[in-house]
């Protein structure tokens, strides 16, 4: 008994001597955390240095292992300083983490910041199509003299399409290889002439009526598309003479190519009209001295027309004794290829920026 009464002051100074050297060793770790906190340059370096410390491998796990070696005496007061030293170092860190955050951001902002005072880059834009430009301009010219504008299906009935128009069944246009039948009794379109059909049976005279449009017909070569553009004008009036139609047509070749051209007529045959006509205008290219374009004739086809055959207005309820018309109607793309010296109508549809670009 006497033994143990003589060691008892022993152990209990080792116990305390190895607590103050925890509590010194706590204090070393706190400064050197602080130390690391402050001086590092980025995030990432902080993080790493908040494994080193608060992982689990870290120098305060060791401080808690060590904790589990000290008296009940002492455990208390070495828990209370490692978990005071433990929020002080959080805080350090969730304030250096903020400041750090912010520094990186500015600098990445200022990294790519956009000059806004320089131009944007440059976006190529697109341009109406020569078609389209033409189309737009033969109803500018033709509007100044009173035409308006009217449209219709693409997918016609038979009956608009040929009878109306005054093309019996046994007519050649009618062969399949001329036409696209979608059935027996409906055709896609072979010309916009139906669109006055229908005018002339929902509207009343005196009418001046363009009818531009896509038409479809079993062609296809160097200058003709199974798939293509043209514009029908159509006036109905009393009175109406050849005389009108040459004056009509030799004013709007002259507001389309220039005023120095001429027109002429020659005789030709159509279903609906009577008399008909193929006009012509001296050559817009070389202005009738003869080139490529006019097969060094001096002139060039422009288009059918005539007087509106009385058996067409018959079949839309009109007296022919009382009204007359006349009608005429050409190719878009082949006005474009006068106009603008296309040698290939193909060009029109292969949507070829280089080609299109021209006509910005």
């Amino acid at each position: 008994m006497r033994l143990r009464a003589i060691f008892q002051p022993d152990q209990r100074e080792f116990v305390t001597m190895a607590l103050t050297e925890h509590l010194a060793r706590l204090k070393e770790i706190e400064a050197q955390a602080q130390a690391d906190f402050t001086n590092a340059p980025g995030t990432k370096e902080l993080y790493d240095q908040k494994v080193r410390y608060f992982g689990k491998q870290g120098s305060f796990s060791e401080l808690m292992r060590v904790m589990g070696k000290l008296g009940p005496e002492d455990k208390p007061t070495f828990g209370k300083e490692v978990n005071e030293t433990k929020q002080r170092l959080e805080a350090l860190y969730n304030q250096q983490e903020s400041q750090l955050k912010s520094q990186e951001m500015a600098t990445r902002l200022a990294q790519e910041a956009l000059d806004l005072s320089l131009p944007g880059p440059e976006r190529s834009q697109g341009s109406r199509h020569p078609i389209s430009l033409v189309i737009n301009e033969v109803i500018s010219i033709l509007s100044r003299i009173g035409y308006s504008v009217r449209l219709g299906p693409q997918i016609e009935g038979d009956w608009f399409n040929f009878e109306a128009l005054n093309i019996p069944p046994d007519h050649p246009s009618r062969d399949l290889q001329d036409t696209f039948y979608v059935d027996d009794h409906h055709v896609l379109r072979t010309h916009t002439s139906p669109v006055q059909i229908h005018t002339l049976l929902n509207e009343i005279p005196p009418l001046r009526v363009l009818a531009p449009g896509s038409v479809f017909r079993c062609d296809s070569d160097v200058s003709h598309s199974p798939n293509f553009h043209q514009i029908e004008g159509m006036l109905v009036d009393r009175k109406v003479s050849m005389a009108d139609l040459k004056g009509t047509l030799s004013y709007f070749v002259k507001e389309l190519f220039g005023s120095s051209l001429k027109v002429r007529f020659r005789p030709s045959f159509f279903p609906f009209t009577e008399p008909s006509a193929e006009f012509d205008c001296s050559c817009p290219i070389c202005q009738g001295k003869g080139c490529r374009m006019c097969k060094h004739s001096g002139w060039v086809e422009i288009g059918g027309c005539g007087l509106i055959n009385p058996k067409v207005l018959m079949q839309a309820g009109l007296d022919p004794l009382e009204w007359q018309g006349l009608a005429f109607g050409f190719g878009i793309e082949r006005m474009a290829i006068i106009k603008y010296g296309v040698q290939d109508i193909r060009l029109f549809n292969e949507n070829d920026l280089r080609f299109l670009r021209q006509f910005e």
